[in-house]
């Protein structure tokens, strides 16, 4: 990479960092708020459904302190020990979001049944509740919008994990403020009392949502822990370079991504009489086009020089 190509992506990864960390840092402060709101609610109305979403809530704030500081982490420039960069930090971010989630799960599918077959439990109704989940959907909605945001613009997967885990959690506040009405409903209407147990229901409803996005979260995690290359993206890669005036074939391409940078490894047929200066400019041109296809890409090229018959493989 020219050093020309590397003090601009040095001031990108600047910018990016700092809007990263805003973005994570914004939603601890909402989890912190949430979270202790929810807490108090659950306790003074005894409800199931709100109490699982405390503890859903509590799991969030330590996932965003986890994703804000991985964030700051993984922004630092790479060195010795890691010559690719610390963007892996990002992946074991989400992986360990995936296992709280796990656990929460866990946590809210042994209290539903408990409360659904073996012991009862008075779920008191009133204004809070539906106050309190009503601020978690409008803050869920907030914050997942401006982590879907940093995250499309800076390919950040921890960010990325953080606002598909709270733009989900819409839908769960969603079922445990139906489960608040229809207990509501059974304690105002005799021919509705089967409701009476909708709150522990809707418990289970958040825990088979949770479970749904850890899956999801998680095999995004492992993708990116097993360096498996974005789909077709070699190929592409190799379509266009072959196309460079100059380069007889592009081989051996190798991707891999490190957090939200994505390092390609490309090899080049040239010709074997091009001058030292020639082929640099040839790789620098391959290099571009390359980042034309992944912007901010760190590309590597490895001319080779060509042999009149034994290469001429590479041409078909």
């Amino acid at each position: 990479m020219s050093t020309e190509n590397e003090v601009l992506l040095s001031a990108q990864n600047a910018v990016a960092s700092k809007e990263k960390n805003h973005a994570a840092l914004t939603s601890v402060i909402a989890a912190v708020g949430l979270t202790a709101f929810k807490i108090v609610v659950g306790v003074l109305t005894n409800s199931l459904g709100i109490l699982a979403e405390a503890a859903h809530s509590a799991l969030d704030l330590v996932a965003a302190l986890v994703t804000f500081f991985a964030v700051r982490i993984s922004g630092k420039p790479a060195d010795t020990e890691h010559t690719y960069g610390h963007g892996k930090i990002e992946n074991l971010s989400a992986l360990f979001e995936t296992l709280l989630l796990l656990a929460t799960c866990v946590w809210i599918i042994y209290e539903a049944i408990q409360r659904l077959f073996f012991r009862t439990a008075e779920v008191e109704i009133s204004i809070w509740a539906f106050i309190v989940m009503a601020t978690s959907i409008a803050i869920d909605w907030g914050r997942s919008r401006v982590l879907y945001r940093a995250a499309r613009k800076h390919n950040s997967q921890a960010l990325e994990a953080d606002a598909l885990h709270f733009s989900t959690d819409i839908w769960s506040s969603s079922v445990v403020i139906l489960g608040l009405i229809c207990v509501w409903l059974a304690s105002r209407i005799p021919g509705l009392a089967w409701l009476h147990n909708a709150d522990a229901v809707a418990a289970l409803g958040v825990a088979l949502i949770v479970i749904y996005v850890s899956i999801e979260l998680g095999l995004r995690t492992i993708h990116g822990l097993l360096d498996t290359a974005p789909k077709g993206m070699a190929t592409r890669i190799e379509a266009v370079v072959s196309a460079l005036p100059g380069v007889i074939n592009c081989h051996h391409t190798r991707l891999r991504h490190s957090g939200p940078d994505l390092f390609v490894d490309v090899h080049i047929l040239v010709d074997g009489n091009l001058t030292l200066v020639k082929a640099h400019e040839l790789t620098e041109r391959v290099e571009q086009a390359i980042q034309q296809l992944s912007p901010g890409a760190d590309v590597t090229v490895h001319p080779e020089p060509a042999n009149s018959t034994e290469d001429v493989r590479f041409k078909t």
